[in-house]
C-alpha cells in the first residue's frame, strides 16, 4: 500500500483489525483454558454484587454481558479483552486529532503503544486492568472537551466515564487526581469558575453510591485487600527504597522499544517545551503526574507496585511525545516506521504462541472443561436435579462455575443464610479435608477434592 496524506485514516483502521484479529485468534488457538483473572472475573459475573472481596464490579459487568451472548466459548473472552484494547487504541486517535494537524502524527502516537506489551503480549487476559482502558481514554478525551469547550454534555459524560473506570479499579483515581490538578491550576490562573465544574463530580458520585453502599457494608474488604496487595502493612524501613526503585527500573524496561522506535522516526531530538502551552500542560498532567504519584506511594508507604498495574498509564504517552518532538518528526520515515512496529507486533505474538505451546504448566493449560465434563458426567449418574451453586476458590470455583451446562452461582467459602435456591451444590478444595465432612457424594480429579450434595 502506498502511504500518504490521504489513507493515515485507512492504516490506521488496518491497525486496528490486524490487532484485533491476531490478538483473539492466537490465544483461542493456543490456550486450552481461559487466564486466571478471566476466570476470577467470570466467577464473579455468575453471582453480580457491586463488588467484589477483591476488586469493584465492573470486570465482572462486562465479561458477564459476553456470557449471555456467547456462553463459555473462550474466544469471546479473548475478543472481549481485544474490544477494550482496541476502542481505547480509537479513542486515543479521537484525542490525537483535537492535539495534531497531521494525521500522521495522530497515526503514529497510536502506533506506538504496540511497542508496549501492556498493549499486545499481556492484553488477551481479561481483567481490571484491560477493564479500565477505555474508561481511561474517554476520561482524558472529556476532561480536554470539557476544558476547551465547556459544554454540559462533555461534563455529564465525563463523569459517567470517570465513575465505570473507578469501579473497574481504584488506581484511576490517579488518574482523576492529575486531572483535577490541572483544572485546579488553570482556574486559579484564570481566576474563572463555572457551575458547570461541579457536573461530572456530581454525576460520578451518583454513579458510585450503590458500590460506596456496598463498600460500607462490606468492611470496606476491597481497600483492605489492595492495601495487602501492596505489602505497605510491612513495616520495613528498606521497603521505601528498593520498591520504588524496582517500580522506576521496571518503568524503564517497559518503554525501551517505545522510545527506540521514536529514532526510527525522527531526523533529530531536539527539547523546546513551552510551558505555557495548553495542550503540553495537559499532555504531561494526564502522562506525568499518575505515573508520579504512583511512584511517591511506593516511597512514601513502602509499597510494592506491581507491574501490570500501570496498565493503562502508558496509553497517551505516545501523543506527549509525539507532541514534544513534531518537529523533528520526518515523514519520509514513516513507511519504515510502520515496517518496524508491525515487526514488533509479530514478534510478541510469536513469542506468546511460543511460550503458551512450549511451556505446559501454565494456568491457561489447565484442564477446567475436561474437569467439568468429568464433574458433570458424576452429578448425571447419581443426582436428578441440575447443579445451582459451586463453592471454592476463584480458581477452581471459578472453572466449574463457567465450564458446567448449568452455569450454577459460584460462591467462596459458604451459602448465605438468606438464599433460596433449588439444586444442587458442589464443594471443591483440599481433597483430604472434603473427604471427611463430605455429606454428599466424595471424588477427586487433579488432585482437586469434589463434594456433590444433590437430589435423588
Amino acid at each position: 500500500m502506498k502511504i500518504n496524506k490521504k489513507n493515515y485514516y485507512n492504516i490506521f483502521l488496518i491497525f486496528l483489525s490486524f490487532h484485533l484479529l491476531i490478538w483473539t485468534l492466537i490465544p483461542s488457538i493456543t490456550n486450552n483454558n481461559l487466564p486466571l483473572d478471566t476466570i476470577e472475573a467470570l466467577a464473579w459475573s455468575s453471582n453480580l454484587d457491586w463488588g467484589f472481596s477483591k476488586h469493584p464490579p465492573a470486570s465482572a459487568f462486562f465479561v458477564e454481558i459476553f456470557y449471555q451472548i456467547f456462553g463459555n466459548q473462550d474466544w469471546s473472552y479473548y475478543l472481549l479483552s481485544q474490544v477494550f484494547v482496541i476502542s481505547s487504541f480509537f479513542i486515543v486517535w479521537k484525542f490525537s486529532r483535537e492535539i495534531f494537524k497531521d494525521k500522521a502524527h495522530c497515526l503514529i502516537a497510536v502506533l506506538l503503544l504496540e511497542t508496549i506489551y501492556f498493549y499486545n503480549f499481556t492484553s488477551p487476559e481479561f481483567n481490571v486492568n484491560v477493564s479500565q482502558l477505555p474508561f481511561w481514554a474517554l476520561t482524558v478525551f472529556y476532561s480536554w472537551k470539557c476544558f476547551n469547550h465547556n459544554n454540559l454534555k462533555d461534563w455529564v459524560l465525563l463523569g459517567l466515564f470517570a465513575a465505570l473506570g473507578f469501579l473497574s479499579k481504584y488506581l484511576f483515581i490517579y488518574l482523576l487526581v492529575a486531572i483535577e490538578i490541572f483544572f485546579i491550576y488553570f482556574i486559579l490562573a484564570n481566576k474563572r469558575f463555572s457551575y458547570k465544574y461541579l457536573i461530572s463530580g456530581a454525576i460520578f458520585i451518583l454513579v458510585l453510591l450503590p458500590h460506596l453502599n456496598w463498600l460500607v457494608e462490606n468492611d470496606y474488604i476491597t481497600i483492605n485487600y489492595g492495601l495487602d496487595r501492596t505489602g505497605s502493612a510491612d513495616p520495613v524501613i528498606v521497603n521505601h527504597l528498593i520498591y520504588p526503585l524496582i517500580f522506576f527500573f521496571k518503568q524503564i524496561g517497559i518503554l525501551v522499544l517505545f522510545f527506540l522506535s521514536i529514532f526510527f522516526i525522527t531526523s533529530r531530538i531536539k527539547l523546546k517545551l513551552n510551558f505555557k502551552d495548553k495542550k503540553l500542560l495537559f499532555l504531561i498532567a494526564i502522562n506525568i503526574i499518575p505515573i508520579t504519584l504512583m511512584f511517591l506511594t511506593s516511597l512514601f508507604l513502602g509499597a510494592k507496585i506491581r507491574t501490570m498495574w500501570m496498565t493503562p498509564f502508558y496509553l497517551f504517552l505516545g501523543v506527549l511525545v509525539v507532541y514534544v518532538v513534531q518537529k523533528q518528526i520526518d515523514l519520509k520515515r514513516i513507511k519504515r516506521f510502520i515496517y518496524i512496529i508491525l515487526a514488533s507486533s509479530i514478534f510478541s505474538v510469536s513469542m506468546y504462541s511460543y511460550i503458551s505451546i512450549v511451556n505446559d504448566n501454565k494456568r491457561t493449560d489447565y484442564p477446567g472443561k475436561e474437569i467439568a465434563d468429568l464433574v458433570q458426567s458424576r452429578w448425571d449418574r447419581n443426582f436428578s436435579n441440575n447443579i445451582a451453586i459451586v463453592i471454592g476458590d476463584e480458581w477452581h470455583g471459578g472453572n466449574l462455575s463457567y465450564h458446567l451446562t448449568s452455569r450454577p452461582i459460584w460462591f467462596n467459602d459458604s451459602i448465605p443464610k438468606d438464599l433460596n435456591y433449588d439444586g444442587g451444590v458442589i464443594y471443591t478444595g483440599n481433597k483430604k479435608v472434603l473427604e471427611k465432612i463430605c455429606p454428599g457424594i466424595f471424588g477427586s480429579i487433579k488432585n482437586q477434592g469434589i463434594c456433590m450434595i444433590g437430589s435423588k
